[in-house]
Protein backbone atom coordinates (compact mmCIF):
# COMPACT_ATOMS: atom_id res chain seq x y z
CA UNK A 1 0.00 0.00 0.00
CA UNK A 2 1.37 3.41 -0.97
CA UNK A 3 1.68 6.06 1.74
CA UNK A 4 0.01 9.37 1.06
CA UNK A 5 0.54 12.78 2.58
CA UNK A 6 -2.14 15.39 1.95
CA UNK A 7 -0.92 18.91 2.64
CA UNK A 8 -1.95 22.43 1.79
CA UNK A 9 -0.23 23.57 -1.37
CA UNK A 10 1.81 26.69 -0.69
CA UNK A 11 2.79 29.46 -3.09
CA UNK A 12 6.16 27.74 -3.56
CA UNK A 13 4.30 24.61 -4.73
CA UNK A 14 2.45 26.46 -7.49
CA UNK A 15 4.88 25.57 -10.34
CA UNK A 16 4.64 21.90 -9.36
CA UNK A 17 0.83 22.01 -9.21
CA UNK A 18 0.79 23.80 -12.59
CA UNK A 19 2.72 20.89 -14.12
CA UNK A 20 0.36 18.38 -12.51
CA UNK A 21 -2.55 20.48 -13.84
CA UNK A 22 -1.33 19.92 -17.41
CA UNK A 23 -1.42 16.15 -16.83
CA UNK A 24 -4.91 16.42 -15.31
CA UNK A 25 -6.28 18.52 -18.16
CA UNK A 26 -4.70 16.16 -20.69
CA UNK A 27 -6.50 13.23 -19.03
CA UNK A 28 -9.78 15.16 -18.88
CA UNK A 29 -9.59 16.14 -22.56
CA UNK A 30 -10.67 12.58 -23.33
CA UNK A 31 -14.03 13.37 -21.70
CA UNK A 32 -14.60 17.06 -22.43
CA UNK A 33 -13.09 17.25 -25.94
CA UNK A 34 -10.98 20.32 -25.10
CA UNK A 35 -7.74 20.76 -27.00
CA UNK A 36 -4.75 22.63 -25.59
CA UNK A 37 -4.09 26.23 -26.47
CA UNK A 38 -1.53 26.90 -29.25
CA UNK A 39 1.25 27.08 -26.62
CA UNK A 40 0.39 23.58 -25.33
CA UNK A 41 -1.30 24.72 -22.12
CA UNK A 42 -4.92 24.18 -21.16
CA UNK A 43 -7.34 26.61 -19.60
CA UNK A 44 -6.40 27.08 -15.98
CA UNK A 45 -9.03 29.28 -14.32
CA UNK A 46 -9.74 26.68 -11.63
CA UNK A 47 -6.03 26.21 -10.96
CA UNK A 48 -5.51 29.94 -10.44
CA UNK A 49 -8.67 30.26 -8.32
CA UNK A 50 -7.53 27.39 -6.08
CA UNK A 51 -4.52 29.48 -5.06
CA UNK A 52 -6.02 32.97 -5.26
CA UNK A 53 -9.65 32.72 -4.07
CA UNK A 54 -10.19 32.78 -0.29
CA UNK A 55 -13.20 30.44 -0.69
CA UNK A 56 -10.97 27.70 -2.16
CA UNK A 57 -8.05 25.62 -1.01
CA UNK A 58 -5.47 23.60 -2.97
CA UNK A 59 -4.03 20.39 -1.57
CA UNK A 60 -0.95 18.59 -2.82
CA UNK A 61 -0.92 14.80 -2.65
CA UNK A 62 2.50 13.32 -1.97
CA UNK A 63 3.80 9.76 -1.94
CA UNK A 64 6.89 10.03 0.17
CA UNK A 65 8.91 12.82 -1.42
CA UNK A 66 7.24 12.49 -4.81
CA UNK A 67 4.18 14.38 -6.04
CA UNK A 68 1.22 12.10 -6.63
CA UNK A 69 -1.59 14.54 -7.41
CA UNK A 70 -3.74 17.37 -6.12
CA UNK A 71 -7.20 18.21 -4.84
CA UNK A 72 -8.95 21.57 -5.12
CA UNK A 73 -11.84 22.29 -2.77
CA UNK A 74 -14.21 25.22 -3.18
CA UNK A 75 -17.27 26.42 -1.30
CA UNK A 76 -15.50 26.69 2.04
CA UNK A 77 -17.88 29.45 3.17
CA UNK A 78 -20.93 28.06 1.38
CA UNK A 79 -23.53 25.50 2.30
CA UNK A 80 -21.53 22.62 0.76
CA UNK A 81 -17.91 21.91 -0.05
CA UNK A 82 -17.23 20.99 -3.68
CA UNK A 83 -14.34 18.84 -4.88
CA UNK A 84 -13.49 21.20 -7.72
CA UNK A 85 -10.68 19.09 -9.17
CA UNK A 86 -9.03 15.88 -8.03
CA UNK A 87 -6.09 14.23 -9.75
CA UNK A 88 -3.82 11.27 -9.08
CA UNK A 89 -0.91 10.63 -11.45
CA UNK A 90 -1.22 7.42 -13.44
CA UNK A 91 1.68 5.73 -11.67
CA UNK A 92 -0.15 6.00 -8.32
CA UNK A 93 -3.62 4.97 -9.51
CA UNK A 94 -5.22 1.76 -8.28
CA UNK A 95 -2.89 1.67 -5.26
CA UNK A 96 -5.36 3.03 -2.70
CA UNK A 97 -3.55 6.38 -2.57
CA UNK A 98 -6.41 8.28 -4.23
CA UNK A 99 -9.06 6.84 -1.93
CA UNK A 100 -7.04 7.63 1.18
CA UNK A 101 -6.32 11.15 -0.10
CA UNK A 102 -9.97 11.82 -0.99
CA UNK A 103 -11.12 10.61 2.45
CA UNK A 104 -8.56 12.84 4.15
CA UNK A 105 -9.51 15.92 2.14
CA UNK A 106 -13.21 15.35 2.90
CA UNK A 107 -12.44 14.79 6.61
CA UNK A 108 -10.68 18.17 6.76
CA UNK A 109 -13.96 19.89 5.81
CA UNK A 110 -16.83 18.15 7.65
CA UNK A 111 -20.36 18.76 6.47
CA UNK A 112 -22.17 18.61 3.14
CA UNK A 113 -20.17 17.73 0.01
CA UNK A 114 -20.79 17.74 -3.76
CA UNK A 115 -18.51 16.03 -6.26
CA UNK A 116 -18.91 16.04 -10.06
CA UNK A 117 -17.58 13.62 -12.65
CA UNK A 118 -18.50 12.26 -16.07
CA UNK A 119 -20.49 9.05 -16.68
CA UNK A 120 -18.17 8.28 -19.59
CA UNK A 121 -15.22 8.12 -17.19
CA UNK A 122 -15.86 4.61 -15.81
CA UNK A 123 -12.89 4.76 -13.42
CA UNK A 124 -14.19 8.04 -11.93
CA UNK A 125 -17.68 6.57 -11.52
CA UNK A 126 -16.32 3.62 -9.52
CA UNK A 127 -13.91 5.79 -7.56
CA UNK A 128 -16.40 8.49 -6.48
CA UNK A 129 -19.08 5.92 -5.61
CA UNK A 130 -16.51 4.25 -3.34
CA UNK A 131 -15.45 7.58 -1.80
CA UNK A 132 -19.09 8.54 -1.11
CA UNK A 133 -19.81 5.16 0.47
CA UNK A 134 -16.66 5.31 2.62
CA UNK A 135 -17.48 8.86 3.77
CA UNK A 136 -21.26 8.57 4.21
CA UNK A 137 -22.30 4.92 4.07
CA UNK A 138 -25.45 4.62 1.98
CA UNK A 139 -26.47 8.21 2.72
CA UNK A 140 -25.43 9.72 -0.59
CA UNK A 141 -27.34 10.75 -3.68
CA UNK A 142 -26.50 11.13 -7.33
CA UNK A 143 -27.99 13.45 -9.96
CA UNK A 144 -27.15 14.48 -13.50
CA UNK A 145 -26.91 18.18 -14.34
CA UNK A 146 -26.03 19.93 -17.61
CA UNK A 147 -22.46 21.14 -18.02
CA UNK A 148 -22.60 24.96 -17.93
CA UNK A 149 -21.95 26.53 -21.34
CA UNK A 150 -21.32 23.10 -22.93
CA UNK A 151 -24.68 21.87 -24.32
CA UNK A 152 -22.86 19.44 -26.64
CA UNK A 153 -21.56 17.42 -23.66
CA UNK A 154 -23.52 14.83 -21.70
CA UNK A 155 -24.55 16.00 -18.22
CA UNK A 156 -22.14 15.81 -15.30
CA UNK A 157 -22.88 13.33 -12.53
CA UNK A 158 -23.02 14.99 -9.10
CA UNK A 159 -22.71 12.98 -5.90
CA UNK A 160 -23.89 14.62 -2.68
CA UNK A 161 -23.37 13.51 0.91
CA UNK A 162 -22.99 14.96 4.38
CA UNK A 163 -20.23 13.72 6.65
CA UNK A 164 -21.98 15.03 9.77
CA UNK A 165 -25.22 13.07 9.28
CA UNK A 166 -25.76 9.57 10.50
CA UNK A 167 -25.34 7.19 7.55
CA UNK A 168 -28.62 5.50 8.49
CA UNK A 169 -31.77 6.94 7.03
CA UNK A 170 -30.14 8.11 3.83
CA UNK A 171 -29.99 6.32 0.56
CA UNK A 172 -28.73 6.38 -2.94
CA UNK A 173 -30.93 7.47 -5.79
Amino acid sequence: MTDVCVRLAQAADRPLVERLWLMFRHDMSEFDARLPHPDGTFRAERLHAAFDDADRVPYLLMSGEQPAGFAFVRGLAGPARVMGSFFVVRGARRTGLGLRAAREVVARHPGPWRIAFQDTNAAAVRFWHLVATECAGDAWTEERLPVPDRPELPPDVWISFDTTRNAEGGGRS
